[in-house]
């Protein structure tokens, strides 16, 4: 039997801020894939199979997700620009995968990339259950606390309803309560 845990996005501008700088100072492909993944609500798998050419000198990502099969075409933020010249900058434009295994010419694995992003998380003291699901999660949750309309992100991440978008974000009871806390008209 495999124990699958159940992942929470992270709720702190200032950890998402400490995971960025410790990859940073340790690896840029993990910064990528941090920042890439943050900001652009894919699927690890999907993230996994990106090429170089798929964002090399380029303004948007399209690609055919893995899990639904449809086609996802999006612009970059200038956040993951800037880290996509910095890492190809370092790495070089040749060869074909952009999370390239140290292992040879083939992208890490899910595990791999697990590990990476569940170190990071203990290394700056997250206690949240973190693993890769969290940066799709993430991406979700900024959205909706920067103000997007859950039934946009609930199209962006090919959601049936918005009911399953806000548990899958974990937008929590007590900050949905707010809502009439606050509004006081």
């Amino acid at each position: 039997m495999v124990f699958i845990e159940y992942v929470e996005p992270i709720r702190s501008k200032r950890q998402i801020e400490q995971i960025k700088r410790h990859f940073k100072k340790n690896s840029l492909r993990n910064y990528l894939l941090f920042v890439l993944g943050i900001n652009s609500g894919l699927r690890i798998s999907d993230l996994l199979l990106l090429t170089i050419e798929d964002v090399n000198e380029k303004d948007r990502i399209i690609l055919r997700e893995k899990k639904t099969g449809k086609t996802k075409d999006f612009p970059l933020s200038d956040t993951c620009k800037k880290a996509i010249e910095e890492y190809l900058a370092e790495v070089g434009p040749n060869g074909q995968w952009l999370f390239k295994s140290k292992k040879g010419n083939r992208p890490i694995t899910r595990i791999q990339a697990y590990r990476i992003i569940n170190h990071a998380a203990r290394t700056i003291g997250l206690k949240e259950a973190i693993g890769t699901h969290t940066l799709r999660k993430t991406f979700g949750y900024w959205a909706y606390k920067n103000g997007v309309d859950i039934t946009k992100i609930q199209k962006l991440l090919n959601h049936s309803a918005p009911s399953i978008t806000l548990s899958y974000i974990g937008i929590t009871k007590e900050e949905l309560d707010t809502v009439y806390i606050t509004l006081n008209l």
